[in-house]
């Protein structure tokens, strides 16, 4: 079976393609596999490719740009600065084409707040949830909520700070270690049913991923090192819940603004049915990762994949 390459038609309507991948915030490491993956793949595919990594050996991102030689980037950036719009914008203003969905979506895709709030607002379905502040009476909210929680730094990716409480003063520890990532914190009511991952492509669905680990959730031991956390394409789902599931995932993904690719989290609730939890437009692309998993699963090799998401800077 040959390798999947682009002609040297594509090739050269491409150009040179930067991957940009690294970045200063807390999900660096994750970023850094993920480029790696990504410029491997690219250069195995006849792509001119080559990487940058932003804030490596704290240099100055907007240099780093300026001073590139590029027609078009691929983000593979994780986590604030990079899937936030941030760069996305810098890239606007340069006129540089790049992968991925735009400003307004990436940064709603990595607030997890606004993005409940645009799915809610569109009567879609995701767990009930409070943002705290100082005069938040927290015995309150939880009697409105009810243990077991789920707190959350609300601009954080790979489960980043995250922690499951079943008591007061766990709430109030939890909120206080999530605010040593992010000023706002999401409190949002815990879904004890099995978790969920739909990958979207040009706007349509990948095969359905049903996530098990032995881990209390989904975190982010489990997603980027345990090797106990399993993957399972025999989901347990009927075939009318897969599709319903699938045709929920593109219309969270369409309904935030997104484009090109991503991935959204879902998980079931066994009275409340499927519960959206987020969308990411910028997921992981490391050996432990769900879309190039899911792809796969679909037909399309890792090379065939980031081609497929290359393409949508055209």
């Amino acid at each position: 079976m040959n390798a999947f390459k682009v002609t040297d038609q594509e090739r050269s309507r491409f150009g040179r393609v930067a991957v940009l991948f690294g970045g200063s915030s807390a999900e660096r490491s994750v970023s850094l596999k993920s480029g790696a993956e990504v410029l491997r793949g690219l250069q195995a595919a006849n792509v001119d490719a080559f990487g940058v990594d932003l804030c490596g050996d704290d240099a100055d991102p907007l240099q780093q740009l300026q001073q590139a030689d590029f027609d078009r980037a691929f983000l593979i950036l994780h986590g604030r600065g990079g899937e936030d719009g941030t760069i996305q914008g810098v890239l606007e203003i340069m006129g540089k084409p790049y992968t991925g969905s735009g400003v307004m979506a990436s940064a709603l895709g990595m607030d997890k707040v606004k993005c409940k709030q645009i799915w809610a607002a569109a009567g879609l379905p995701t767990p009930v949830y409070a943002v705290p502040n100082e005069t938040t009476d927290l015995n309150q909210l939880a009697a409105d909520l009810g243990f077991p929680l789920i707190v959350k730094p609300a601009h954080e990716g790979s489960s980043i700070g995250m922690s499951k409480v079943t008591n007061g003063l766990e709430l109030t520890q939890a909120i206080t270690d999530a605010q040593e990532f992010d000023r706002a914190v999401l409190v949002e009511s815990w879904i004890s049913g099995p978790e969920f991952t739909v990958a979207v492509l040009d706007g349509t669905a990948l095969p359905v991923i049903r996530l098990e680990t032995p881990h209390e959730f989904y975190d982010f031991d489990a997603k980027y090192q345990a090797n106990d956390t399993q993957y399972h394409f025999d989901h347990g789902l009927t075939a009318d819940q897969e599709s319903e599931l699938k045709e929920l995932s593109e219309q969270a993904f369409e309904m935030v603004g997104c484009s090109g690719w991503g991935r959204v989290d879902v998980m079931l609730d066994e009275q409340r049915g499927f519960q959206l939890l987020e969308v990411n437009t910028l997921p992981g692309m490391t050996d432990h990762s769900l879309v190039p998993m899911a792809a796969k699963e679909a037909g399309k090799s890792f090379e065939e994949l980031v081609v497929t998401i290359l393409r949508g800077s055209l």
